[in-house]
């Protein structure tokens, strides 16, 4: 194989780490909104109420209004039905098919909340607020292969926060943000046979990195007017993680020894080659307004802007010689150009304040994701979901359960932007999510 035809593949793996880098933190499905229970039976609507600890998220305004400890768990279970693609023309053409392994994860949350005094209260938080993982079964057969395999991120977020009564019915709260986030990406390298001018597998990269952290913080108002009526207002800044790590590249047989030996001399095999990168999470603000229409009859719309604009561009760096060497990416950029994207929510509370409830709701999320960055790693697309829970608010032990059904809109790309690898088709996603929270107060 000439050093010429090594050298591409140099590029290629460049690109692969390139691509795999940025993307897969970011979309409306990797960012999770049900970070409490109560919220999620009402599809999220929960800005103008935030009357349990799930407030730290939702809005900390509510904070304020607190006026005994409390303290909430749980977790919602994030589960795959259907994650299908079907490929389309010019490349891998319309023959193709894959499916994604199904999803199964149980992001967290864990809150307690507590007053000083009659005007200063103070909460801290953990919760997950973007995660989960895209990752496609017979990957060796997979057409997507170059593109990713799998792609997975952890953060979670732990938030001290501050509440403020500044009358009976006006709150304010303030918040600092310590995020702690990890990303793995895999994917082939492709090489071509230079005895049948074939395009073969040559390796398989594998990127991890450590829990790296950065911070943030986040405000929120709330205003009871009157018995009947309320709003709220919150904000989460954006947030941006330096991550470094590591990037290995496994060698892949192709059943040619000569061929084989010319990638062994060109490819760092088995070598950890240090790397570092960073995700710019977005901003996100929230307007809620809720109603009682009756004592035993609520109902409440959000809107939620979230700042994905942000996302233009990924870089990644070699942290060493040879890394810098390999992935050639001291001034590479890979555009992704994401937009800005609305979410809207509707709520409705059936049952007392403080007593057995009944909820139902829905939400319709945007993506942000442009036709051109749509690809095996993150394929995303506007949702419709349709919720309903149950619990209880009451002193005392309390719990609530809810259940999502989120049907994706399919996506289908037919764009590529110049120099960037083909891969046409259209994903077809459905999701289910069931949410379980404990209470004591």
């Amino acid at each position: 194989m000439s050093g010429r035809r090594m050298n591409s593949l140099r590029w290629v793996a460049a690109a692969t780490m390139l691509l795999a880098a940025g993307t897969p933190a970011f979309g409306a499905g990797f960012g999770i909104f049900e970070q409490g229970t109560k919220a999620m039976g009402m599809a999220g609507a929960f800005t103008a109420q935030a009357d349990d600890p799930s407030a730290l998220w939702h809005n900390a305004g509510g904070l304020a209004f607190v006026n005994q400890s409390a303290a909430s768990a749980g977790a919602t279970w994030i589960h795959s039905t259907k994650a299908d693609f079907q490929g389309g023309a010019p490349f891998p053409g319309s023959g193709a098919t894959a499916e994604q392994k199904a999803l199964s994860e149980f992001p967290p949350h864990l809150y307690y909340v507590a007053p000083i005094n009659a005007i200063w209260k103070w909460g801290i938080g953990v919760n997950t607020p973007f995660g989960l993982t895209t990752q496609w079964k017979n990957e060796n057969q997979f057409a997507g292969r170059f593109l990713s395999t799998k792609a997975a991120l952890q953060a979670f977020d732990v938030n001290p926060t501050i509440g403020w009564q500044i009358t009976p019915n006006f709150g304010l709260g303030f918040g600092a943000l310590a995020r702690f986030s990890k990303v793995e990406l895999n994917r082939h390298v492709a090489g071509q046979n230079p005895f049948t001018f074939s395009t073969v597998d040559i390796a398989k990269v594998h990127l991890t990195s450590d829990f790296d952290r950065a911070y943030g913080w986040n405000v929120g108002l709330l205003h009871k007017v009157n018995p009947s009526f309320s709003w709220g207002l919150s904000y989460r800044s954006a947030i941006t993680v330096d991550y470094q790590g590591d990037a290995r590249f496994t060698q892949i047989s192709t059943g040619n020894a000569q061929l084989d030996a010319a990638v062994r001399a060109q490819l760092p095999i088995g070598v950890n080659l240090p790397i570092k990168t960073s995700i710019d999470f977005p901003d996100m603000a929230s307007l809620g307004i809720a109603f009682s229409v009756t004592p035993n009859l609520l109902i409440e719309v959000d809107a939620n802007r979230t700042g994905w604009s942000s996302f233009e561009k990924v870089v990644i760096n070699g942290r060493s010689a040879q890394a810098s060497a390999v992935f050639n990416a001291t001034n590479t950029t890979i555009p992704e150009e994401w937009d800005d994207a609305n979410n809207y929510r509707l709520g409705v509370r059936l049952g007392p304040a403080n007593g057995s409830q009944l909820r139902f709701g829905y939400v319709y999320d945007e993506t942000p994701q442009v036709e051109e960055s749509v690809s095996p790693l993150l394929p995303d697309a506007n949702r419709n979901g349709l919720t309903v829970g149950f619990g209880t608010n009451a002193p005392g032990f309390n719990w609530d359960v809810a259940l999502m059904y989120l049907k994706f809109d399919k996506r289908t790309r037919n764009s590529t932007r110049p120099h960037e690898p083909i891969y046409h088709g259209t994903y077809d996603t459905t999701a289910w999510l069931l949410g379980i929270t404990l209470g004591w107060r």
